[in-house]
């Protein structure tokens, strides 16, 4: 399986706090089925000001880390980009990573504030439309102000752009709101990928394997593999090739 959201990367933002952490993570991952990973810290001006250099630097130290003891794990990096005026700029500088590609357009995963969707936020993912970025919405079954009222999704929908669900949301890890929708979200082929966003061991661990068998109760087998194997690969394979 191929995780496209989670906190690995050591020492950058609220995930791994430093790499004996990130490895134990990575050792987990593995055992429950995971075998490619695309580390995706918080670009979040202001909280984490991450960069390209950043990143790369600390998937440079994880990656020596996964060699030394061997675990077998290919990973890359991009990043988990907060919504707001600043990734404008990014995107112009190029120095905002991308997941990468969805029907020959680079894919940004979005973050959201967690407590609502701010008025007008179409506009900035139309305009990220129109440089060619197609918006991921990281976990937007867990973001308040959808809770509150699912409509508010619609436009985004209608837009194009892509749902990563969290996988521990479809087995009922971020309570029942936050399951409703994923399950209706799921049942409408709205979701195009589950991911972990792990960030810890113990509440937010790297396992993709209860999102899935609690999908494969929804949509059948083969099409929630799609959701953690074809569609992850489809948009990342080019960090593995």
């Amino acid at each position: 399986m191929i995780d496209l959201h989670n906190h690995l990367l050591p020492g950058i933002d609220d995930g791994a706090p430093d790499l004996d952490t990130a490895l134990q993570l990575a050792e987990m991952a593995v055992r429950h089925g995971t075998t490619h990973l695309v580390c995706t810290p918080h670009i979040h001006p202001g909280r984490y000001d991450n960069t390209p250099s950043t990143i790369n630097q600390a998937l440079a130290l994880f990656q020596q880390g996964l060699n030394q003891h061997d675990i077998p794990l290919q990973v890359a990096a991009a990043a988990e980009v907060r919504f707001g005026m600043e990734l404008m700029i990014g995107v112009k500088n190029k120095s905002i990573p991308f997941l990468g590609q969805w029907q020959g357009q680079n894919v940004m995963l979005l973050e959201f504030p967690h407590g609502e969707m701010p008025f007008g936020a179409e506009r900035l993912t139309a305009w990220l439309l129109q440089q060619s970025i197609i918006p991921m919405i990281a976990h937007p079954e867990r973001n308040k102000g959808l809770m509150r009222d699912p409509d508010k999704l619609n436009p985004f929908i209608q837009q194009g752009c892509l749902l990563q669900v969290t996988a521990g949301s479809v087995a009922g890890d971020f309570g029942e709101v936050a399951q409703e929708l994923a399950v209706q979200w799921l049942e409408k082929n709205w979701v195009t990928i589950l991911a972990s966003d792990a960030h810890n061991l113990e509440h937010r661990p790297p396992i993709l394997t209860t999102g899935l068998a609690a999908a494969s109760e929804i949509l059948g087998e083969d099409a929630a593999r799609r959701l953690v194997i074809d569609n992850p690969w489809q948009i990342a394979q080019q960090h593995f090739n």
